[in-house]
């Protein structure tokens, strides 16, 4: 997908949160209900048999699983967006504005779902409960319960927060790897704050991917009604087990036109497992830089395979290549799942748990080869591939650095440190930094390497001055 292409989706794409709109919409129901005659007692019952046989009905399921869906309601705050010169600490002591930015009061509605009654878990998406000083869960019989967050992972948009453990009911788990496109699907939520809601559709796709949503995406894709509010919400299968956690809407309006995308629940229980244990997640490194097969390479390398991801760089001393693999292997499928770009790949490692293994089925030389991988935690990435991190500077909390790795035209023959990875949320996320960004001076000073950049910023304070290449971009940005 092109950058125009990215950006449309982006903007098209809408968080699922309620907005002040209940009064309107309640105004417009009672309107529509005064233009419809009101039916006589005969006309409105439907027969209970219909030749002998019962009418068809969700309500005996829906009995169930619906006490497990929870509204969920957050207050927090968080600072205001000003000029980006405020971010300059000598425009503002210029002008004597205070270090300490404005603040806003945020409210958020939303959606959860029960996933372990016996010890109150609540499993909803990281944007619901985002800057929340307060939770607050509300159950199907009227019980208003406050909330703990046990842990978040913006990466997937999932949150784990838990209620005191008594009389729940929890939704059991599905195999969200043997969802078919055609399955019937039902959708429970809270939209528009309207209290709780069931709509039904179908699995319209499988493992969407791509959008721009989140960083590792993997979605189902339905068009069983998802409205703002639902985010957090359950996508259940017409036996009430939960198959996915309804997270975003494509939508130019911000309403329902029959495109909405949940998590499957096999990566959200990757997810939770990890949150509930460490309270974040612990994502696995392989050690490989990947870009999409296409028809030319394919050429190039002499095979008929017409989707997958061919494997630029191995970092050396990394588990890739460790277990066997090579510059210029093809990656056809990861765990018997078919990849059909770069991104699948890098979906599937960064959902993978430190320490579990990868199967990856690789093309090479013609003739196609298991290999089996042990993904390691992200220091042990950094131990690998002279990258640093936790560095000893506040400023660049979260960040990842290494030296300009090979296979970016762009950075070669520079020099300078590359940004590896940057959390997102933290603080060097907050101040701009970003993956793939280079960084080429220190508080002025030239950067030349990896070691000279942790020699520069180990002495100063926690704010720094650095310059930045981004693609062909250049500009100066305070750290702080």
């Amino acid at each position: 997908m092109g950058v125009e292409g990215r950006a449309a989706w982006s903007a098209a794409m809408r968080p699922m949160r309620a907005r002040p709109r209940v009064a309107a919409i309640a105004a417009a129901v009672i309107v529509a209900a005064a233009l419809v005659a009101p039916a006589r007692e005969s006309e409105a019952a439907l027969p209970a048999v219909v030749d002998g046989q019962p009418m068809p009905t969700l309500a005996p399921m829906i009995e169930r699983a619906t006490p497990a869906v929870v509204n969920i309601a957050t207050e927090g705050h968080v600072q205001m967006r000003l000029n980006p010169l405020f971010n300059d600490p000598f425009f503002r002591r210029f002008f004597n504005i205070p270090d300490q930015l404005p603040e806003r009061k945020t409210q958020a509605l939303g959606s959860g779902v029960i996933i372990d009654s016996s010890r109150g878990l609540v499993v909803t998406n990281n944007h619901v409960i985002a800057n929340a000083d307060q939770i607050r869960v509300k159950l199907r019989d009227g019980r208003v319960l406050e909330a703990e967050l046990v842990g978040s992972d913006p990466d997937t948009d999932v949150a784990v927060i838990r209620i005191p453990p008594k009389d729940l009911t929890a939704l059991p788990l599905a195999d969200s790897d043997a969802l078919r496109v055609g399955d019937f699907v039902v959708a429970i939520g809270n939209p528009f704050g309207l209290g709780q809601t069931v709509t039904s559709g179908i699995v319209s796709a499988l493992a969407r991917s791509g959008l721009g949503i989140g960083e590792y995406e993997d979605y189902i894709q339905t068009d069983a009604s998802i409205n703002p509010g639902n985010s957090g919400g359950a996508l259940v299968n017409l036996r009430g087990e939960l198959i996915g956690i309804n997270t975003a809407i494509f939508s130019q309006s911000g309403g329902n036109i029959g495109i909405g995308f949940a998590i499957p629940v096999n990566n959200v229980r990757q997810v939770v497992d990890q949150l509930v244990k460490y309270g974040q997640v612990k994502r696995g490194y392989l050690g490989v830089e990947l870009q999409d097969l296409d028809p030319e390479l394919a050429q190039a390398f002499d095979i008929t395979q017409t989707e997958g991801a061919v494997i630029v760089s191995v970092a050396q001393g990394s588990p890739a290549e460790k277990s066997g693999l090579r510059q210029g292997d093809v990656v056809v499928a990861v765990n018997g799942r078919a990849v059909r770009s770069a991104f699948d790949v890098r979906n599937q490692i960064g959902l993978t748990r430190a320490g579990d293994n990868l199967e990856m089925e690789i093309v090479r030389d013609g003739g196609r080869r298991r290999i089996n991988s042990e993904v390691s935690e992200r220091e042990s990435e950094q131990a690998a591939t002279g990258a640093a991190t936790g560095v000893r500077n506040p400023a660049l909390s979260g960040a990842t650095f290494s030296d300009i790795p090979d296979g970016i035209p762009e950075y070669q023959g520079e020099s300078g440190v590359f940004v590896a990875d940057v959390e997102r949320g933290s603080r060097a996320w907050r101040s701009g930094l970003r993956p793939g960004d280079l960084i080429t001076s220190v508080q002025r000073q030239r950067v030349g390497n990896l070691d000279q950049f942790l020699e520069l910023v180990q002495g100063e304070g926690d704010q720094l001055l650095v310059g930045v290449r981004r693609g062909n971009g250049a500009a100066f940005m305070v750290l702080k």
